[in-house]
């Protein structure tokens, strides 16, 4: 069994899933989940998968460091699993995944397109978007002409995994690392990408 944490946007979300496919969402949550009481629910994994970001500068650190410590804790492997490609996995259809970035801005990915970060009115139209932000974000984009995937045409998270999961590989601990697509600059008090 592999626990996959995905704590890079507004909701946090932990799964389970079996080996040859398979598995079920244990926490989704917009608030702060307990990533321990998850595991206790889960049971004993053989792997460990965590989305990598983009996303949330904290809320990549906290999965991505409990995911790890859990991992060699437990002398297991760890897998990361790009936040975009988890979103776009969600849906049975193309879409184009999004994922909340703070200030007004979304991390984008379309279908065939690299990673990206931009102000709403930079997503791409000629796909359904799906994702992972904030009610307020939702609302803009949906108003700024952009329609989303029904649901009747998604999966849930843990099938998403699982999919992801397909083509991923496990890294070696020191090696797992976290795409943040944005630095901070102390002095400049301002966010680049």
């Amino acid at each position: 069994m592999i626990l996959v944490i995905d704590t890079s946007a507004t909701r946090w979300t932990v799964a389970v899933v079996e080996q040859g496919g398979g598995g079920r969402t244990i926490i989704e949550s917009t608030g702060r989940p307990d990533l321990t009481g998850a595991y206790r629910d889960a049971g004993r994994p053989a792997k460990v998968a965590v989305a990598t970001g983009p996303g949330s500068f904290t809320g990549l650190r906290v999965g991505v460091s409990f995911g790890l410590g859990l991992a060699m804790g437990l002398r297991i492997p760890i897998v990361p699993l790009p936040s975009l490609d988890l979103q776009a996995a969600r849906s049975l259809v193309p879409a184009t995944a999004v994922l909340e970035a703070g200030r007004g801005r979304v991390y984008y990915r379309t279908p065939d397109g690299e990673p990206a970060l931009g102000e709403l009115a930079e997503v791409p139209g000629g796909h359904p978007l799906i994702g992972n932000v904030s009610a307020r974000t939702e609302a803009a984009l949906s108003a700024a002409h952009h329609r989303w995937v029904p649901r009747s045409e998604t999966r849930d998270f843990a099938a998403a995994a699982a999919r992801v999961l397909e083509t991923a590989h496990e890294v070696a601990y020191g090696s797992l690392e976290i795409e943040y697509m944005q630095t901070f600059s102390a002095s400049g008090r301002r966010w680049s990408s």
